[in-house]
């Protein structure tokens, strides 16, 4: 038996802590911007690959969407030549592994322990990268199987879509849907680098390539009203995909985006706040009503013409600046009204209500949603009316459902 310790009683006011000193880590990763990124001339991945190290030949395993295989079949092989053409600094561990697209990936566990288990046949070590290609719910599962084994792979991600490189591509997030819970299972790792090849937006069918385009409506409302006007002035060069209007959209909002994470001041969300989340507390909720036959890009299109409409009636932005977002939404292509916003469980609750606290429930705290002050200007609320948002979507409806 131990022998007991001797000298004074400590009593718990008495107790001494030790603490750690604060420390901080910096993180930094460059967001390329390209065409063509598997032309053996251009050495912008290889780049990205042995920037930290330049002198060394590093190993990467690619992760390819699925859904891209349709319209770029010889995507597996151009990543083979590539690394053959770049032997001298590159080495390709294995043949690309081929993802599932789309949100069902991020809904099977099975998935992730198969991708965990192959880096782990594969010898992928901490100093080996992945590097994912693909939209961005293939990019948030790669990310998190990345971050998840040995705690934590190198990471590039090459996102394919409108809406993951203008947004989500260039964040810090990764994740995969847990419990019937969006995003439940998570890190937040940035990632080593990330490379937006444009050609890979040209392959995009109408529909995804309009979508993405939400995020950059949402970044401008809340962070850059001149943006916004820039919006105004080039949504039919937009809709049609005009590539200079689309580059320049992608890239201001990739810039926006990385600003927040950079000096918004909690780029690991600890506190209450998703402040580049303008829109999505009914967006997230109405992808799920819908079963994801809503696109994100197209249910948080109306959840900002919901939350605009919202300001407007508590008084917090001026009169007919709900007009102005809703006529560039459907500029450029969206739909403002779906019938999952009236669906009502058993107890003929509204079911998009209960979005708020799932929206709180993801973090924790109070509720924190980001509304308008005036375009450009976002102001966190922790309240929302469920009368004025009644009266929101009874103002959608009337104009447009359609029928």
């Amino acid at each position: 038996m131990a022998e007991p310790l001797s000298g004074p009683h400590v009593v718990a006011d008495e107790a001494e802590a030790l603490h750690v000193q604060r420390f901080s880590i910096a993180y930094e990763y460059p967001v390329y911007f390209t065409r063509d990124a598997f032309d053996s001339r251009n050495t912008v991945l290889a780049d990205a690959l042995t920037r930290r190290e330049p002198g060394k030949r590093h190993r990467f395993l690619p992760m390819v969407d699925e859904g891209l295989l349709g319209s770029y079949p010889d995507l597996p092989a151009a990543i083979a030549a590539y690394a053959a053409a770049h032997a001298d600094r590159l080495e390709l561990i294995a043949p690309a592994e081929i993802v599932p697209a789309g949100e069902a990936c991020k809904n099977d566990p099975a998935l992730v322990e198969r991708l965990q288990r192959r880096l782990y046949e594969l010898g992928v070590d901490r100093h080996s990268y992945t590097v994912a290609i693909g939209g961005g719910a293939m990019l948030d599962l790669a990310g998190y199987v990345s971050a998840t084994a040995h705690r934590g792979i190198r990471h590039v991600r090459m996102p394919t879509t409108v809406l993951a490189q203008d947004d989500s591509g260039v964040g810090v997030k990764n994740g995969v849907n847990a419990f019937g819970i969006k995003n439940f299972l998570g890190t937040f790792a940035p990632p080593a680098a990330v490379v937006n090849d444009f050609d890979f937006l040209d392959m995009l069918p109408a529909r995804d390539r309009i979508a993405g385009m939400a995020e950059a409506v949402k970044v401008a409302l809340i962070r850059d009203g001149a943006f916004f006007a820039w919006l105004e002035q080039r949504a039919d060069d937009l809709a049609a995909f005009v590539p200079d209007a689309v580059e320049y959209l992608v890239r201001r909002c990739a810039e926006l985006h990385m600003r927040q994470i950079a000096h918004g001041g909690d780029p690991f969300e600890t506190g209450s706040a998703r402040p580049l989340d303008y829109g999505h507390w009914s967006a997230h909720k109405l992808e799920a009503i819908s079963g994801h036959a809503v696109r994100h890009g197209e249910a948080v299109a109306i959840g900002m013409a919901l939350d605009t409409r919202y300001a407007v009636l508590a008084g917090m932005l001026t009169s007919g600046a709900e007009e102005r977002v809703c006529r560039l939404l459907k500029r450029l292509g969206f739909d403002l009204w779906h019938p999952g916003l009236e669906a009502r469980n058993k107890a003929g609750e509204l079911v998009l209500l209960r979005g708020l606290q799932d929206f709180r429930e993801h973090l924790g705290g109070e509720l924190t949603i980001t509304l308008l002050r005036q375009i450009g200007v976002g102001e966190e609320v922790h309240h929302m009316d469920e009368r004025l948002i009644l009266e929101s979507l009874a103002w959608l409806k009337k104009r447009y459902a359609k029928g």
